[in-house]
């Protein structure tokens, strides 16, 4: 199998992020639920990661939220800072995390930039879109489609001049490129743990640089004769119990990110994808969404006359796995003139390799 569909899930990961989950739940107990040594040393699990995750993120152990997904994370960020009504602005890429809390919240939403790799063009909308009256910036980093890198500090520093707040959006970003909540100003990052991070399924993280409200209340396992939620972090935000075997399995993510090297990874990820690039350009009937930079390790494609659906099944019936439509993203692909035909994304991780994808060319050149 050639698995190229690491930007909606990370599936090769490091074997001590599988061997973390497993003596996780043979081992620990839930933090914060007892005195006895299977939960404290779960609490000291949990702990760990948050702090690995501090690191990482530029901000303190108690400001990392776990979640169940970005999503998850999102929807805490989005529904802390907008109000029904309000004005916000986001970018002409954004996932439907983003665009769908916004649409049920009945939010004034604004549009700037929609000129794929151009970073100048996404520049100066934001500039012209981000007023005073604008409650909040959400941006994702990274297009989930297309890989394009969008100029987030550049927009966090003028959200940070006109005193607005700014949410990053960093599920294609983190682990692979550097953010950091203090440098963006940021009110909140949001980011999954099954894809850079290479954690499992059904963690995510939120990055806190204010209080954030609840989306559900419950036991905590601190204060518990308050009948609302505590008023600190990460408590917070953290109702109910934990994902104890999912946090141990993220921590070892952290750190085989950490041990291994940003720069490393999307160096790595970003000569795969000029690799391919390179080789699907010599073919006559691909048409290739490529820039030659400000774009990570991901690349979609189409190849004339052909649904971009079968031609990912006709890869998949050669084992070779990527995802093929709009990539829950429609916005994107309006804004890159693809929303009617959809794209066939490849995306990589730090475990693919030269040989997957010049295998992955003669199979598409002759099938």
């Amino acid at each position: 199998m050639i698995y190229f569909d690491s930007a909606a899930t990370t599936l090769q990961k490091p074997l001590q992020v599988c061997e973390a989950a497993k003596t996780a739940m043979q081992t620990l107990s839930s933090p914060g639920r007892g005195g006895y040594a299977v939960a404290m040393h779960a609490d000291e699990a949990v702990y760990d990661c948050r702090a690995q995750a501090a690191e990482l993120f530029d901000a303190r152990p108690e400001e990392i939220v776990f979640t169940m997904n970005a999503t998850h994370a999102l929807n805490l960020a989005i529904k802390t800072l907008v109000s029904p009504g309000d004005r916000v602005v986001i970018s002409g890429f954004e996932h439907n995390a983003v665009v769908r809390p916004l649409y049920k919240l009945g939010a004034q939403t604004v549009i700037a930039g929609r000129t794929l790799f151009s970073p100048e063009d996404t520049l100066r909308a934001f500039d012209a879109a981000v007023t005073e009256d604008t409650k909040a910036v959400v941006c994702t980093h990274v297009s989930n489609v297309f890989g394009y890198e969008l100029p987030v500090q550049s927009i966090a520093d003028l959200c940070h001049a006109r005193g607005v707040p700014f949410v990053l959006d960093a599920s294609q970003s983190a682990g692979i490129l550097p953010v950091s909540l203090k440098k963006l100003h940021a009110a909140f990052l949001a980011m999954p743990g099954h894809k850079g991070l290479y954690g499992a399924q059904g963690t995510g993280i939120l990055v806190c640089g204010q209080l954030p409200e609840t989306l559900i209340e419950g036991g905590t396992g601190s204060i518990s004769a308050l009948r609302e939620m505590p008023g600190f972090l990460p408590d917070r935000a953290e109702a109910g119990t934990q994902n104890v075997c999912g946090i141990c399995a993220l921590r070892e993510g952290l750190r085989f990110i950490r041990q291994t090297g940003l720069d490393k990874i999307a160096a790595h990820e970003r000569a795969l994808r000029l690799r391919l690039v390179q080789k699907l350009s010599a073919m006559a009937d691909v048409r290739v969404y490529s820039a030659g930079h400000d774009q990570t390790g991901v690349v979609s494609f189409l190849l004339e006359g052909e649904d971009c659906e079968y031609t990912a099944q006709r890869l998949a019936a050669h084992g070779v796995c990527v995802r093929a439509g709009l990539h829950c993203a429609p916005l994107a692909h309006e804004s890159a003139g693809s929303v009617k035909t959809g794209t066939v994304r490849v995306s990589f991780c730090a475990f693919n390799t030269e040989a997957e994808t010049d295998t992955f060319a003669e199979i598409l050149k002759n099938p």
